[in-house]
């Protein structure tokens, strides 16, 4: 596994759309910082461009790298090595490649600029996004042979989980309005890993009052320890299922 590991790794770091990937961050992160006149402006700044474009790269990125690797993963099964094994180097190999792009490009000018308490939220919730979005991908690829659906899918979902569920949410907002709902926007929260990230970052920066009520109910939950050891469990969860079904279909796919 190590060895496969290590090719994996070793090949998309020499590719170019992840060097161009962490030249953008780099370019978004620096200027992030030198436009805004104080670091929390700044860190909103890229919490923003940050939710947008980094589950975009891994989820479009790992897909296709997937469905480009079919005649070496078909290879590698040819051999006497589990199933499990190339799976786990194929996620493991993208995870470490993709988290290392994001905090090169990122995690540099974030450290100097911001505090260390909002530093290292903001690089964890980045990297978290990175890896369930990576776990998102292989679970897209896995669903379907046909490379154009499955990146198809893939888009869709981060559509789904960028845009559209934010609009699905202020839609039963305004529906249900003359009902107490606030506690139910809390359980909703947990179906997008990209509203729990943005939950959890604008707390640490103390901007919950701009979010009104609404926030002070999220503030009285994720800003308990319990309620941050919760939501850490809740990202930690999306990672884990889609993962885990996309290695059960491969254990059992006919290649």
């Amino acid at each position: 596994m190590i060895r496969i590991l290590k090719f994996v790794i070793i090949d998309i770091l020499k590719n170019k759309v992840v060097i161009v990937y962490t030249l953008m961050l780099a370019l978004f992160s620096w200027s992030a910082f030198s436009l805004e006149d104080n670091a929390t402006k700044g860190v909103l700044t890229l919490l923003n461009l940050i939710l947008l474009t980094v589950p975009l790269v891994s989820i479009l990125f790992s897909t296709i790298y997937i469905y480009n690797s079919g005649e070496f993963i078909e290879l590698l099964a040819s051999h006497p090595i589990k199933r499990k094994k190339i799976w786990n180097s194929l996620f493991f190999g993208l995870t470490i490649s993709l988290v290392l792009a994001f905090l090169l490009g990122a995690g540099i000018p974030i450290f100097l600029f911001a505090d260390i308490g909002k530093a290292v939220m903001m690089l964890a919730v980045g990297t978290l996004i990175t890896v369930i979005f990576i776990a998102i991908a292989f679970f897209s690829a896995i669903m379907s042979r046909d490379k154009a659906k499955g990146i198809g899918v893939s888009i869709l979902l981060w559509l789904y989980f960028a845009l559209l569920f934010d609009g699905l949410v202020l839609f039963l907002t305004f529906q249900f309005s003359d009902y107490p709902i606030e506690k139910g926007m809390v359980v909703l929260a947990a179906f997008s890993p990209i509203d729990m990230a943005r939950i959890l970052m604008l707390l640490q920066l103390d901007v919950s009052a701009m979010m009104g009520y609404t926030g002070a109910i999220f503030k009285n939950f994720f800003g308990t320890s319990a309620g941050l050891v919760i939501s850490f469990f809740i990202l930690f969860l999306w990672i884990f299922i889609p993962y885990r079904i996309s290695l059960s279909r491969f254990k059992h796919k006919n290649l």
